[in-house]
């Protein structure tokens, strides 16, 4: 287990992603910064994060060996395995905000960005970004942020967070190989947030509605019943959740 410790990068995902194009990444290699100067989540959006504070990491994943066409059971195992690593740390009111944003108590505390390595039109490795708020108090202008230490009020060290998670990926990734979808799929519908609730989206052009969230597709699209009983689905770029 190979791990990276950099002062400052503009992304880890970034320097990973130019450490593969020049050398042979070992599996499960980790690249941890303390300060991340241009952190980067889905669609995107820009992660900003408190300098030694919170875990901004990313991990190689190596998936040649693998047999899958879904990209989207990648997202569902590092967000399983992340979860994992939560509750045994006792944090409350764990779910998971579609992709794949963890929350505790309806507020973000985790953020992931997966970006794969395609050669020969098949999916080789995986490049897996994560941001945990870990132990900063204070997140000006973002009122669904949350932290570990706001929710526990303990103070905890990101070296062992980091060596938990990546112990936690490698059972999980064993799942994803043997090609347990079904049991992965049914773990993480089982944790989606605002599952079965009377919820309200707005869509890619700005117009409200209303639905329940049901799970997700294979192709990991969200699935929600909408008032009129019909079951649509939505990529990323379609929909936004509002709560």
């Amino acid at each position: 287990m190979r791990i990276i410790k950099l002062n400052a990068t503009d992304s880890t995902n970034s320097y990973l992603k130019k450490l593969c194009a020049t050398e042979s990444v070992d599996d499960y290699t980790a690249v941890i910064a303390e300060n991340q100067t241009q952190g980067r989540g889905q669609m995107g959006a820009s992660w900003n994060s408190e300098v030694s504070k919170n875990l901004t990491v990313s991990v190689f994943k190596e998936l040649s060996g693998f047999n899958f066409e879904v990209p989207f059971y990648i997202s569902i195992v590092v967000t399983l395995s992340i979860l994992k690593v939560l509750k045994a740390l006792s944090i409350p009111r764990l779910s998971i905000k579609w992709p794949n944003d963890i929350l505790s108590a309806d507020k973000k505390i985790c953020g992931i960005l997966i970006e794969t390595v395609i050669k020969q039109n098949s999916i080789n490795a995986s490049v897996i970004g994560i941001g945990l708020n870990v132990n900063q108090i204070t997140f000006d202008n973002l009122p669904k942020a949350s932290s570990l230490k706001l929710i526990s009020g303990k103070e905890y060290k990101l070296d062992e967070l980091i060596i938990s998670i990546l112990d936690n990926l490698k059972p999980y990734f064993l799942l994803l190989k043997d090609e347990k979808y079904d049991v992965l799929k049914d773990e993480y519908e089982a944790l989606l947030f605002r599952k079965n609730k009377p919820s309200t989206f707005i869509n890619a052009e700005g117009a409200m509605f209303s639905g329940f969230i049901k799970g997700v597709s294979d192709s990991g699209h969200l699935q929600v019943l909408l008032e009129d009983r019909i079951l649509k689905v939505f990529n990323l770029k379609e929909i936004k959740l509002l709560y």
